[in-house]
């Protein structure tokens, strides 16, 4: 019983981890069909598009689904999708920006305020919490790619402000306004990235304990199962020796 009861937790993880993908894929669908339709499908010519396509290469993506995507932005369907951010508290005051695509603006709010309100949190105004933030372009890249001076050199030399290196990525910091220029730079010096997008960071990050961290983490998890929920940032860190306890 207990190898059944093994084997039955396994594929039920792989099920969830199949169906979180499956999601994850739709979300960058919808931003690939969003940048080519308010721009060009030429990635060449639409630097939204460029990241999106990199954003979606670095998750695997098939490629077959990514031309589909472009595909679609000029199908000249009805389905129009709006860029809205919610921002608001989470549990223990933590300030949460919420970035969605949604083609029903009242579905939306109404399920993101729902969500907050369930984690003991509250959903507020347009400018409430983004004060808390800085607006920055992310480019992450593989350990490996390099030794970590060799990456700092390539980030100022491509126009970077800051770089975080460890054993698990490097990771290129610019003003958001920058991330294309910065990202088609580094990508002569060091190839394709992992990843390049747009952040939120906070200013001032609220190191966690455990149960704070488990609440916070719940309500990530259930605002990112939300169909038309894209990205989600809080001013909010969890220690090392947290996060140990939480795995």
């Amino acid at each position: 019983m207990a190898g059944h009861s093994k084997f039955k937790n396994i594929m039920h993880r792989k099920g969830a981890q199949d169906k979180k993908r499956a999601k994850q894929f739709s979300k960058l669908s919808r931003e690939i069909t969003v940048a080519a339709k308010m721009g060009t499908p030429d990635p060449d010519m639409n630097p939204r598009l460029r990241l999106a396509i990199t954003a979606a290469k670095s998750q695997s993506m098939p490629k077959d689904n990514i031309e589909r995507a472009i595909s679609k932005s000029q199908a000249g369907d009805d389905e129009n999708y709006e860029e809205m951010r919610y921002e608001g508290f989470g549990p223990g005051g933590i300030a949460i920006i919420v970035e969605a695509l949604t083609d029903n603006k009242n579905r939306s709010a109404s399920d993101i305020r729902s969500i907050f309100t369930k984690s003991g949190g509250n959903l507020g105004e347009s400018g409430s919490v983004n004060y808390m933030f800085d607006r920055l372009g992310l480019i992450v890249y593989a350990p490996d790619v390099a030794d970590a001076d060799a990456v700092f050199e390539a980030a100022l030399d491509a126009g970077a402000e800051d770089v975080s290196s460890d054993d698990e990525a490097h990771e290129i910091y610019c003003e958001g306004g920058d991330l294309h220029s910065v990202a088609q730079a580094l990508e002569k010096a060091l190839g394709d990235p992992q990843s390049a997008k747009l952040m939120w960071r906070a200013k001032d990050a609220i190191d966690l304990d455990k149960e704070g961290a488990e609440k916070i983490l719940k309500l990530l998890d259930t605002l990112d199962d939300n169909d038309d929920v894209q990205e989600v940032f809080g001013s909010f860190n969890v220690p090392d020796d947290v996060m140990e306890q939480l795995e």
